[in-house]
């Protein structure tokens, strides 16, 4: 039933000019005012402070054609496939098309946003009700803004060929017309020159009750501070995350339940916001995070990340890299804590870990690891066999190599005692190395030092040679990476680089986890062949707020075709 209320962009534009009667655009010269939103998204201060998500995505036809051109053929069939069957179904059916009947009064932008609602549940079948934990469901609400009124009048005196049967009522001295029957209940109304539309009659009840002064999203803490930092012109999208209620939704809906400490530790956290702009190489999201200006927990300001993209080679296929390793450990510890929907427990790792080299993270690891670090998958050299087809290596540069030493010492000993393996000392390129070699074949792993403090461990494929002494040419002058990777954010505390054309897409890596295992899954992996890369560079901006920059290296399909028609309907 949640999948059933949360009808698309189409089908609530769809519903809104269907139920609206005549007089709107009288009530909306009643109630217009003026507000001083300065760079906030339009219909912001209309969303209530406790929102989930927001978007405020551009109506501007030029920008959504160039978001077709991205890609390849198959990924637009795919995208316009899924845009057709929602126009079809939720717009085309009630004799409505967007560009004749809509674009021509709607504003510059439209805001989303969902509202989350605690649902009580009964067990099946239950003959008296029960006490049971309540669920989460999330209710759509979309903003139009109103930009030419006589042309908006026009389409909602449009006669109602489809007879559909509404009911009316008022709410604070707002009137509201709402559908009835079928799979969804829609909501409209018109508040301060917005065309309100929701799919549940509670949500509209809770954009008037913040047009009437409750806290709206426009007046969250920090969030004109946030957008400032993350300003474009002509933005595509500005997004944002209300990170406290997605982690109570979260929390609701898992079987995992967050002690009263961890849900202290997630309200110290605020929100994260993005904008998102089409450039000519793909699509790029500068994003900003920040706590509450009350909170206890500060950032650590540490931008140190600076050369590990020079010491991997350039045929990388994925790197993960910052500053502090240790410092993100606690960092993830803490998030993860007040995170139920954490894919890996802290716990689980640190049991990995132990079990597999026979080190205590807290103890023999972390102590030494405060300095750069990055982790690595590398292709396999041509002609050389490997089960993977590829190498993973991790490199961290030691603030205490006599330390850091004793553990890959300790490392030796064990898996020599444990699997059998034999750790023979040898040299690549003239460096010493110590090889880890199973004697039934398969698994290796080397470990060594670059420049002195930069240990490094590789396991699977040979790939050791293509970094020692230094790698022929370098990841940091690969053109992909060149691409997707932002200079902008510097000093920084690190990066994610994936090659996905030579990961995902070419199928030549043994990478069973990525497979599709659903539909929805399925539609993804088709819409990721259009896809070259990505790229993320993160920075500590200040004791309560990081920034990252985020961008998709896209292909190109040149000019769209175009849109599929509406079906036509028989008389």
């Amino acid at each position: 039933m949640r999948k059933k209320r949360k009808p698309s962009l189409w089908l609530t534009v769809g519903a809104a000019v269907l139920l609206i009667g005549g007089g709107t655009v009288a009530y909306w010269l009643w109630v217009q005012r003026k507000a001083s939103l300065g760079n906030v998204p339009l219909g912001a201060q209309l969303v209530p402070q406790d929102a989930l998500v927001a978007a405020s995505i551009t109506t501007d036809p030029k920008q959504w054609e160039q978001l077709r051109e991205y890609g390849t053929s198959d990924t637009q069939a795919v995208l316009d496939q899924q845009l057709a069957t929602l126009r079809d179904n939720f717009l085309t059916v009630n004799g409505y098309d967007y560009q004749k009947d809509i674009q021509p009064w709607v504003g510059k932008e439209i805001m989303l946003a969902y509202l989350s609602s605690e649902v009580p549940v009964s067990p099946p079948n239950a003959k008296t009700p029960t006490s049971v934990a309540p669920v989460t469901q999330l209710a759509m609400v979309m903003l139009l803004p109103i930009e030419n009124p006589v042309q908006a009048q026009q389409l909602l005196d449009k006669p109602d060929s489809q007879k559909t049967r509404f009911i009316e009522r008022t709410y604070k001295g707002v009137q509201i017309r709402e559908r009835q029957g079928g799979t969804s209940q829609i909501s409209t109304t018109v508040i301060d020159r917005f065309l309100v539309v929701s799919t549940d009659p509670k949500a509209t009840d809770r954009i008037i009750d913040t047009y009437k002064g409750d806290a709206s999203l426009a007046a969250t803490p920090g969030y004109l501070q946030a957008l400032g930092q993350i300003q474009v012109s002509q933005p595509f999208a500005q997004m944002y995350v209300n990170v406290p209620t997605a982690a109570a939704v979260a929390a609701s809906n898992s079987a995992r339940s967050l002690s009263p400490q961890n849900l202290a530790q997630v309200q110290q956290k605020q929100g994260i916001a993005a904008t998102v702009t089409l450039e000519g190489d793909g699509i790029r999201f500068k994003g900003v995070s920040w706590l509450k200006p009350n909170s206890q927990k500060q950032l650590v300001v540490e931008n140190k990340a600076k050369s590990m993209p020079n010491r991997l080679p350039g045929e990388t296929l994925l790197m993960v890299s910052g500053g502090n390793l240790q410092q993100l450990w606690q960092d993830y510890r803490e998030g993860a804590e007040s995170n139920p929907v954490t894919p890996i427990k802290p716990e689980d790792l640190r049991a990995r870990i132990k079990f597999f080299s026979g080190l205590d993270l807290d103890q023999d690891l972390l102590p030494w690891m405060k300095g750069e670090f990055s982790l690595a998958l590398i292709p396999a050299p041509k002609g050389t066999p490997s089960e993977l087809g590829a190498g993973i290596v991790l490199m961290i540069q030691a603030s205490d190599r006599p330390r850091a030493e004793k553990s890959l010492n300790q490392l030796d000993e064990y898996v020599a005692k444990q699997y059998q393996f034999q750790a023979q000392k040898a040299q690549i390129e003239g460096q010493p190395v110590v090889n880890l070699t199973s004697p039934l074949g398969g698994l290796t792993a080397t470990h060594g030092w670059l420049d002195n403090n930069v240990a490094f461990l590789t396991v699977g494929a040979p790939i050791t040679n293509l970094m020692l002494p230094q790698p022929k040419s370098a990841l940091i002058d690969n053109e992909l990476f060149k691409k997707a990777v932002s200079t902008e954010l510097s000093p920084n505390n690190g990066h994610f680089f994936m090659d996905v054309d030579h990961t995902i897409n070419a199928g030549n890596l043994t990478l069973s986890p990525l497979t599709p295992q659903s539909p929805q899954q399925n539609t993804f992996f088709k819409l990721l062949t259009g896809v070259r890369g990505v790229g993320v560079t993160a920075a500590v901006h200040d004791e309560r707020s990081s920034r990252f920059d985020l961008f998709v290296v896209m292909k190109k399909v040149g000019q769209p075709n175009p849109t599929p028609t509406p079906p036509t309907k028989s008389p």
